[in-house]
C-alpha cells in the first residue's frame, strides 16, 4: 500500500456528510486538502476538525456552487495556487430530488443535471491539467446505488448519477495511459443530512451505512499501489 502522506485533495461539497467524513480521513493521513462548498461556515469547521487531527497539513478553502463553471474555475484556480498542488479529486458535491416524474418541475430536474453531472465535469476540466502534467493522480467520482437501475421517485437523480458512471468510465479509458486513476463510489443510503431530509432512513440511521464507512473506503483505494486501479465499486449495507 502507497502512503498518501504530502498529497494534496481538493474535494467538492465538503462541508458536512461525505465531503466532510472523507476531508477527515484523508487528514489522519497527511493529506493536503481544498475544500469547496457553498456554505463558508460548514467549510471553517472542517477546516478547524482535520487540523485538530493533524495540525501538519494544509488546509485551503473556497465556496463555490459546481454547477456554475465560473465559480468553479475561480475556486480551484485559488485553491491550486494556494496549495502548489493537486494529486486527488474527489467530486462529492449533488443534490437530491425525489418525486413523480411528472410532478417534478423542469428547473428542478434541471439544477439536479447541472449540479451532479455539470459540477463534476467542471471539476475535472478545470483539475486536469494539472493531473496530466504531472502524468499521475486520482479522481474519484461519488456516484450512488441509484444510478446503476431506475428507481420510482428518482428519475433525476438516478439518471445524473447514471450519467456520473458513464463520464467516469470513459475518462478511466482515456486517461489510464497518463497514469491517472478514474473511479466510481456507488454507495446505497448512508446516514447524511441530506437522505434523512429525504426520509430514506426512517429513522433508523444507526442501521444504514455511516459517512465514515464511504470515507475508510476511499482512502483504502487510494492508498493501493499506482498500478492497481477499481473502476468501480458499490457500498451496501448489510441491514436490508
Amino acid at each position: 500500500m502507497q502512503s498518501l502522506q504530502g498529497k494534496t485533495a481538493l474535494i467538492t461539497g465538503a462541508g458536512k456528510g461525505l465531503g466532510k467524513s472523507m476531508a477527515l480521513a484523508l487528514a489522519a493521513e497527511g493529506v493536503h486538502l481544498g475544500l469547496i462548498a457553498r456554505t463558508e461556515a460548514d467549510l471553517v469547521l472542517v477546516k478547524e476538525a482535520a487540523l485538530k487531527i493533524n495540525p501538519g497539513i494544509k488546509v485551503a478553502l473556497h465556496t463555490a456552487d459546481v454547477s456554475e463553471y465560473e465559480q468553479v474555475q475561480t475556486a480551484i484556480k485559488s485553491i491550486t495556487d494556494e496549495l502548489q498542488a493537486v494529486n486527488i479529486l474527489i467530486n462529492n458535491a449533488g443534490i437530491l430530488k425525489v418525486g413523480s416524474f411528472k410532478d417534478t418541475p423542469i428547473k428542478e430536474w434541471e439544477q439536479v443535471i447541472k449540479t451532479n453531472v455539470f459540477g463534476a465535469y467542471y471539476t475535472i476540466m478545470e483539475t486536469l491539467p494539472h493531473l496530466l502534467a504531472q502524468n499521475s493522480g486520482d479522481v474519484i467520482n461519488i456516484g450512488s446505488t441509484a444510478g446503476l437501475k431506475g428507481n420510482a421517485n428518482l428519475s433525476a437523480y438516478g439518471a445524473s448519477k447514471a450519467a456520473v458512471n458513464n463520464l467516469s468510465e470513459a475518462l478511466m479509458q482515456e486517461l489510464r495511459k497518463s497514469n491517472i486513476r478514474v473511479s466510481t463510489v456507488n454507495p446505497s443510503t448512508i446516514a447524511t443530512e441530506m437522505t434523512m431530509n429525504a426520509n430514506f432512513t426512517d429513522g433508523n440511521e444507526e442501521k444504514v451505512l455511516q459517512p465514515e464507512d464511504l470515507a475508510q473506503l476511499v482512502v483504502d483505494h487510494l492508498k493501493l499501489p499506482q498500478r492497481a486501479l477499481v473502476k468501480d465499486f458499490s457500498l451496501w449495507s448489510t441491514n436490508p
